[in-house]
């Protein structure tokens, strides 16, 4: 398929890129879908600091408290599930508008819940929430963004996540420092652990604004007949040089075969009832929650104090490992555009695997049992390191790279579908995680669980060895011809 003026691509040396005057503005779209990654983010992190305080709150023991913190995750799995169907009918705008007015009174509600059980119910609407925003952000970006910088603006969804953690982190530590605990009355007769959910309704507000004030995917657009603001959208976002008006042939063209094509625009395959790039995208996600790193962020504070650290401590350690998380992501954005998706998945998967399983020998050291658990002397420095070493691993490869993949790997007539699947099944697989971890803590000690979590890691890396395609340069609109068979490893799509 030809490209047009302007941007040359190479098949081995990537797109030359030329001056970029309507940059900022791609730069400027993607940055206000990310947000939907900043709430990811923050939901995901913020019942951290509360996990303690509840479990004081409502008196449940720690099998009730994993489904309290991991019970968002299967609403985040139907609302990934929801808004893959969703964009397609309603635009990806109005999706993440829904998207925020969720989370903003799902947040208000865990604020003022009175039992474990409605609490749990709030959580499962905040999921939703966050679930659709999951979707419709790698969805959005790929779809706006030119093929010479997608990869980094599709690492902004992930750049939004470590800054949502963080933030979520942080404003925990200051919340419960202010309350002097997180089970302590901070304003209006309210504890620290209640404010920890309310103070999300600020970002889920600005969601919210952004989601009505940016331009709809040109896609999207072209699809349902408005053709002349797809051209205005297209405009401003692609290379100078560029020739609009080739541009939206092109994807007019691509529709047009999809539609000739309808009764392929299935999810359904011979390979156990789907197509093998839909199993591809299934088992990316799975396998980046699989390695455990929703562990370190939902219960480090728990853990660090199981090692001997204070809360006060314990909160400290966990806001340093989540602004780790955000500074290596910027690896990510440098790297991914140059390397490519493959061979930092491949450093990351061993990286991993080897950090986790330091992680595993370190505990086999702690004395006592279950959560009662101490590490002493070196020990607890070695976990310390590892941990943080981990998230280096995780932050700079497996965590922006699988929702670049996610964004741009499936072919457009499936693009949205084929995400909300893929990203159900990450938040199915992050739910099974989280919510095992407490028992296997109390049962096992933190050994078990982290040698699990290598083993995981290790096997992410033959998976990505043998199954996962490399997209560097190639433009949405050829996705189409890239292979998908058992030997998909990435070729260039044909020009």
């Amino acid at each position: 398929m030809s490209h047009a003026s302007g941007s040359p691509q190479g098949a081995t040396g990537g797109p030359v890129v030329p001056p970029h005057p309507y940059k900022n503005k791609a730069i400027g779209l993607a940055v206000a879908a990310a947000v939907g990654g900043f709430l990811f983010g923050f939901d995901s992190s913020v019942i951290n600091g509360a996990v303690n305080a509840i479990e004081g709150e409502f008196d449940i023991d720690p099998a009730v408290t994993g489904i309290v913190v991991a019970i968002a995750l299967l609403g985040c799995a139907f609302g990934a599930w929801l808004g893959g169907k969703l964009a397609d009918r309603w635009g990806r705008t109005r999706v993440m508008f829904l998207g925020a007015v969720l989370f903003f009174v799902s947040s208000i509600l865990s604020g003022i819940a009175f039992s474990a059980w409605d609490l749990v119910l709030w959580r499962v609407m905040a999921g939703i929430g966050i679930g659709i925003a999951s979707v419709i952000a790698p969805a959005y970006i790929a779809e706006i963004a030119p093929a010479a910088m997608r990869g980094r603006l599709g690492s902004l969804q992930q750049l939004a996540i470590t800054l949502g953690i963080f933030a979520a982190l942080l404003s925990d530590q200051l919340l419960a420092t202010s309350a002097g605990g997180a089970a302590e009355d901070l304003w209006f007769g309210l504890e620290a652990w209640r404010w920890m959910f309310i103070v999300a309704v600020i970002p889920a507000a600005v969601y919210g604004i952004l989601a009505l004030r940016i331009p709809e995917s040109p896609r999207y657009l072209i699809a349902t007949g408005k053709r002349e603001e797809a051209k205005a959208v297209l405009a401003t976002t692609l290379a100078e040089g560029d020739d609009v008006e080739a541009h939206v042939a092109q994807i007019e063209k691509t529709i047009e075969t999809d539609k000739k094509l309808e009764s392929q625009a299935s999810l359904k395959g011979p390979r156990f009832g789907l197509l093998p790039v839909v199993w591809i995208g299934i088992l990316l996600s799975v396998f980046q929650q699989f390695v455990g790193i929703n562990v370190i962020f939902y219960y480090s504070t728990t853990l660090w104090q199981a090692v001997g650290f204070e809360e006060s401590q314990s909160f400290m350690v966990s806001t340093i490992t989540s602004i780790t998380n955000v500074l290596v992501t910027f690896i990510a954005i440098a790297l991914i555009d140059k390397v490519g998706r493959r061979p930092l998945l491949l450093t990351g998967s061993a990286g991993m695997a080897v950090t986790l399983g330091i992680m595993a020998i370190a505990f086999t050291q702690s004395s006592g049992s279950g959560e009662d658990v101490t590490l002493d002397g070196s020990w607890g420095v070695i976990a310390l390191i590892a941990a943080n070493l981990f998230v280096v691993f995780f932050g700079a490869t497996w965590g922006p790279l699988v929702w670049v993949l996610l964004g741009e790997m499936f072919p457009n007539r499936i693009r949205a579908a084929a995400l909300g699947v893929a990203a159900a099944a990450q938040w199915i697989a992050n739910f099974l995680i989280t919510v095992s971890f407490p028992p296997m803590l109390a049962a096992f000690g933190a050994s078990i669980p982290y040698l699990m979590y290598a083993i995981f890691a290790a096997l992410s890396f033959f998976f990505t060895l043998w199954k996962v395609p490399e997209t560097k340069g190639i433009e949405l609109e050829d996705m189409e011809d890239v292979k998908v068979d058992r030997n998909w490893r990435g070729t260039s799509a044909s020009s």
